[in-house]
């Protein structure tokens, strides 16, 4: 029987962040070429994502360092059998945990799609996306107000997992300045942040799950079919086989199983 497991080992309403992070590495982009100590070229079509440039190796049309600044520029023209051409770098170096930041201004535009990933060093788990990848930022050119992060987790393609933070909508055009965009990655938690800065907050409410209960005096079941969305699973309450705390972790479990006129059951929950 597959069932969905979702363990959550604590949630928090505002929790306290570092901000003693201790530098480790920066490229500042001083001089006038890439350092290829810090970068290499990753070349060719990809089409996996239905790309449609040529990816480039050394074309300073496509990548170059100027004013302080690295630039990566998309440009129409005929290369390499594609109608389009531009640049796509791979970091030499390589981190487990932290904090991971970029201060990038973003193209506007149709069909544009910049973006700064994760990937792992070594496929350890097997080939995309077994062994992961976290996308810190995704952005859309011609939606110049919207920002995507996500992870990949699970089996390798098409069985893979994807989580993600939605689109998000800000204030800001991320085509004309320049904003910050980082991720703090700690053993169990993931903090996407798009021009934000987040220092010395302070903790106002938590659920660390401990004991043999959900703790109803913070949540509440949310229960029945939800057809408006199309969902297919009957949401249950006081249920421990969709719904339990053990060893410290809130566990939400999916299960394909006749109940109530569903075939599958599940549990949602509302803070109070």
């Amino acid at each position: 029987m597959q069932r969905l497991v979702i363990v959550f080992v604590s949630l928090v309403l505002i929790g306290t962040v570092k901000c003693n992070w201790q530098l480790v590495w920066s490229d500042e982009f001083n001089g006038n070429h890439l350092d290829e100590n810090n970068w290499k070229y990753h070349t060719g079509v990809h089409k996996r994502n239905h790309e449609l440039e040529f990816y480039t190796s050394h074309r300073h049309e496509n990548v170059r360092v100027e004013n302080g600044h690295l630039v990566i520029e998309a440009r129409p023209e005929e290369y390499q059998g594609s109608n389009f051409t531009s640049g796509r770098l791979d970091g030499k170096k390589a981190w487990t945990y932290g904090k991971f930041e970029a201060r990038a201004k973003l193209p506007s535009g149709h069909n544009l799609w910049p973006a700064i990933w994760m990937m792992p060093r070594d496929s350890k788990y097997g080939i995309w996306a077994a062994s992961g990848e976290i996308d810190i930022m995704e952005f859309r050119g011609d939606k110049p107000h919207e920002i995507m992060g996500t992870i990949h987790y699970g089996g390798t393609w098409p069985d893979n997992i994807s989580s993600t933070s939605g689109v998000r909508h800000y204030k800001h055009d991320f085509s004309q300045d320049y904003h910050t965009f980082a991720l703090e990655w700690e053993q169990k938690r993931f903090v996407a942040l798009a021009g934000t800065v987040r220092c010395n907050w302070q903790l106002v409410w938590s659920d660390e799950f401990n004991g043999n209960d959900l703790d109803e005096n913070n949540w509440k079941y949310h229960t029945g079919v939800h057809k408006q969305s199309h969902e297919l699973e009957f949401y249950t309450s006081h249920r421990h086989e969709n719904v339990r705390v053990e060893n410290g972790n809130l566990v939400i479990e999916a299960r394909p199983e006749e109940y109530q006129g569903s075939n599958f059951t599940s549990g949602r929950l509302n803070g109070k």
